[in-house]
């Protein structure tokens, strides 16, 4: 009783960890996607601005695991929040008169180191809940659920926080108070939590990382196309068109542009995580895992064609029908999302979890590096429409990926 109740401290103070985090990681994309579209920067350079922070990120979680086996999962936790503080006051000394080469260089390489704290600490976080929560299968998707939701609720939030900050704060006063913020709760936690978390092998070879499982590979795979399809028309593009829509170009027209994108990103984020957090309510109970996760990935990839038959019919797009799409959208990506954060940690063993966890966010981080160049490049070819028909196309091959598995014996 004592050890899980110490177990539930440390998943709380680690959750905390990561709420804050996130909060922070959500405001920076805002922030750093709407200050840049306003001094000019095109839809694949803003792009561009973000592809280190995936590049590095896919590298950080393929190696992640292994470090986090070497030295601890505190340890790489802790490292992560330092490298995203360190990170803001590097941006924050940005100065617009540089010449835009750079300026997108610097840009880049800042929110590169960005890109490893998160996925670093998003390591960390996701394989303490396999060591940390009860033996359960019930209990283990609930608390994946938990973490995973409350995180994108929070992510949510600092799209907004973001948008606020940047309207009434200047870019480098805002970047300032969430280094300050974090710093605070890093605080906190580091003087806290006194577990160490996972079992540590400072003979854990490097060849290790790459899973031998047939099941944690061809659910890797699921999960580049998955998330590539949701980056390619949310990262850039979607921001892009509600400011084309929304806004005059004047300050007050930017202010309540950046206000009502701000607000439905936010919105859009926490909704997907609330319902991250209710999936396992939502599923059927007598019916057969392998058929549910098969329907809900087959459901998500009509729904890009139906926006895009909308705009067909329509000849142009209503700001206000996407934005009720998209919440469609996220509503089944949730739970697709969801069923793919339960599956790697039924798939994966107690002696593996962080290796396995690193390599399956490993192929996250590489969908969303996919998606975030497909988000720029598509939206300036062909606009919106081009950005959901790549993302209908990565959804299909997702579910292609999903007759791979073995899910003859997945209970939830």
């Amino acid at each position: 009783m004592i050890n899980l109740e110490n177990n539930q401290i440390s998943f709380v103070l680690i959750t905390l960890a990561y709420w804050f985090f996130m909060l922070t990681d959500g405001a920076l994309r805002m922030i750093v996607l709407l200050h840049f579209h306003i001094l000019g920067f095109t839809p694949l350079q803003l792009a561009y601005l973000f592809l280190l922070y995936e590049f590095l990120g896919m590298i950080t979680n393929l190696t992640a695991g292994w470090i986090a086996k070497r030295f601890g999962l505190n340890k790489t936790l802790f490292a992560g929040i330092i490298l995203q503080i360190l990170s803001l006051l590097i941006l924050s000394q940005v100065n617009q008169s540089w010449n835009i080469p750079y300026l997108v260089t610097f840009v880049m390489f800042t929110q590169g180191f960005s890109g490893i704290a998160k996925d670093l600490t998003k390591m960390s976080a996701k394989s303490s809940v396999k060591l940390l929560s009860p033996d359960q299968n019930s209990k283990l998707f609930k608390w994946v659920s938990l973490l995973t939701g409350s995180k994108n609720a929070i992510k949510g939030l600092g799209f907004l926080f973001g948008a606020l900050l940047l309207s009434y704060t200047s870019f480098y006063i805002s970047l300032v108070i969430m280094a300050i913020l974090l710093s605070t709760i890093f605080i906190i936690v580091l003087l806290s939590l006194n577990t160490d978390i996972g079992s540590i092998n400072k003979k854990s070879k490097f060849t290790d990382i790459f899973s031998k499982n047939k099941n944690i590979n061809y659910l890797s795979l699921g999960r580049v196309f998955l998330f590539g399809s949701r980056d390619a028309w949310f990262v850039v593009a979607l921001p892009i068109f509600l400011y084309s829509a929304l806004s005059d170009g004047s300050l007050e027209g930017n202010k309540k542009a950046f206000f009502i994108i701000g607000s439905f990103m936010a919105a859009w984020t926490i909704f997907y995580g609330f319902i991250q957090t209710i999936t396992p309510k939502i599923l059927i109970k007598d019916k057969l895992f392998s058929t549910q996760i098969k329907i809900w990935a087959g459901l998500l990839c009509l729904i890009p064609i139906l926006l895009v038959a909308l705009n067909y019919y329509l000849k142009e797009y209503s700001v206000y029908n996407v934005m009720f799409l998209l919440f469609i959208f996220g509503f089944v990506f949730a739970i697709n999302s969801s069923l793919h954060s339960f599956l790697i940690l039924q798939y994966t063993d107690k002696e593996r979890v962080s290796l396995d966890v690193g390599f399956y966010y490993m192929s996250n981080a590489f969908g969303r590096l996919t998606g975030t160049l497909l988000s720029g490049l598509c939206f300036e070819l062909g606009g919106f429409t081009l950005c959901l028909l790549v993302a209908a196309i990565l959804l299909f091959i997702n579910r292609l990926s999903m007759e791979k598995l073995d899910l003859k014996n997945i209970k939830t």
